[in-house]
């Protein structure tokens, strides 16, 4: 951290960039991806979403400060080994040249001792080097050895990890134990992202189509390794770039902007700003109004907008090793790469216009056989006009206790219209909200 690498502002005005940033966020936040909305279904009614969300908010930013400084004190000290390491070497070649009479001992600062050499040192001798065998200099193949150039050589993606952290960590005391600390963190990393990766798909699919927890989770992770096996070949790489920068970016930001979309202007603002402050007991600040409304559907429309430009003026790419030229170079992909990728980018987002059509139209149920909530006063309310006959004496969202969202203490349930007696039940099928079901036409005084 002494030496970190120098800002470059003008990278402030690529909409990449930006793109990447918020990407970086939604991926550290959860959000888009549906498990930030899984997990809280499970909370209570009255549970305080404005403090969770502040602090999360704020662990992820002083985690990230955290880490940056943590990334370039390794990357620094990855470079300062490598950098002694170039000045060792070419100290070598100094005197073979010495030895050899091809360079002359009056070009050496007598203070220079070629035992304990320095940077400082060294650039101080490559400097006269240079300056007196000009003609000739670039025939001794000397390197200026700058630690900037080192870190100017830092990986990023997934080199940083595999790649740059494994070699600095070579370099460690007690090296050994680093190294599986590092890999386990990694591992915990990993299975944590997927758990609320897989809480997204798994929790809306079995709420809707009742189908079998276990077995349907099972299916989602075998399908899942199965596509992971395409990462592992030796082309692996170049798929991981099209997915990473592209596939899981552009579509990530598309489906939050409809989220904001909905939230905001078709469901309303207003009645949103309304109910969270029936479950919070307090009305959230106004500044959140203008955030949820304007701010951040604008940011988000302006950067997807200039992330296309962008994508029409530069066409996708990727950076490969070329083996017989010894050199990376950027190169296009082929025409089957792009058919596949604006595939998966379609794919990820083609839901959301087809399910809408479906329900506009009326072709898919809306859910005409589940209950209809709202909150009110505190208190969750369900319209049981829409459930049928058979049905009014059971519950709905779960015919097994042990099927329930989650494990809260059992209430009381008023089932069947003109019911005076309230049924005990052991199964709570509201429970993640902490209350039972009310039937509409119960007065308040009998609650």
């Amino acid at each position: 951290m002494v030496a970190p690498p120098p800002p470059q502002l003008d990278k402030m005005l690529d909409p990449q960039v930006w793109r990447e940033a918020a990407t970086q966020v939604f991926f550290a936040l959860g959000l888009g991806f549906g498990g930030v909305i899984a997990f809280s279904s499970y909370n209570k009614q009255d549970n305080n979403c404005h403090f969770d969300a502040a602090l999360v908010s704020f662990i992820n930013f002083f985690t990230s400060v955290l880490a940056t400084l943590v990334v370039f004190a390794v990357l620094g000290f990855k470079a300062n080994i490598m950098n002694e390491k170039c000045v060792v070497e070419n100290a070598e070649k100094i005197l073979g040249y010495l030895n050899t009479d091809v360079l002359s001992r009056a070009l050496i600062p007598p203070h220079v001792n070629f035992s304990h050499l320095t940077t400082k040192d060294y650039a101080e001798m490559y400097k006269v080097i240079k300056t007196v065998k000009e003609d000739h200099f670039s025939a001794l193949g000397l390197d200026p050895c700058l630690l900037e150039d080192e870190l100017d050589k830092s990986v990023q993606g997934t080199g940083l990890a595999f790649i740059a952290f494994t070699e600095a960590m070579t370099h460690f005391p007690a090296s050994p134990f680093w190294s599986v600390m590092f890999f386990l963190m990694l591992i915990n990393l990993g299975l944590g992202s997927m758990i609320g990766t897989m809480a997204g798909i798994t929790t809306p699919i079995i709420d809707t189509f009742k189908v079998p927890k276990e077995m349907f989770t099972v299916g989602c992770c075998v399908f899942a390794f199965f596509v992971g096996l395409l990462f592992v070949q030796r082309s692996g790489n170049y798929f991981v770039t099209m997915f990473d920068d592209y596939s899981a970016t552009l579509p990530l930001t598309v489906i939050v902007i409809l989220e904001n979309v909905a939230v905001a202007w078709i469901y309303g603002t207003k009645k949103f700003m309304q109910e969270l402050t029936e479950m919070l007991g307090f009305r959230p600040y106004r500044f959140y109004f203008y955030m949820w409304k304007f701010v951040s559907p604008l940011c988000m429309a302006v950067l997807t907008t200039a992330s296309i430009i962008q994508l029409g003026v530069t066409p996708p790419g990727y950076s490969a090793w070329i083996k017989e030229e010894a050199a990376e170079r950027y190169l296009y992909f082929p025409n089957w790469a792009m058919a596949l990728l604006i595939t998966l980018i379609v794919v990820a987002v083609l839901p959301i216009p087809v399910v809408f059509v479906l329900r506009h139209f009326r072709l898919l149920s809306d859910g005409s056989n589940t209950l209809s909530v709202s909150y009110k006063k505190g208190r969750m309310m369900k319209d049981i006009s829409n459930l049928e006959e058979n049905d009014e004496t059971r519950f709905i969202l779960s015919k097994v206790p042990s099927e329930a969202p989650s494990p809260m203490p059992t209430h009381r349930s008023y089932l069947g219209p003109g019911s005076t007696s309230p049924l005990e039940t052991s199964g709570n099928p509201n429970g993640h909200y902490g209350s039972g079901y009310l039937l509409a036409s119960t007065p308040e005084s009998e609650l």
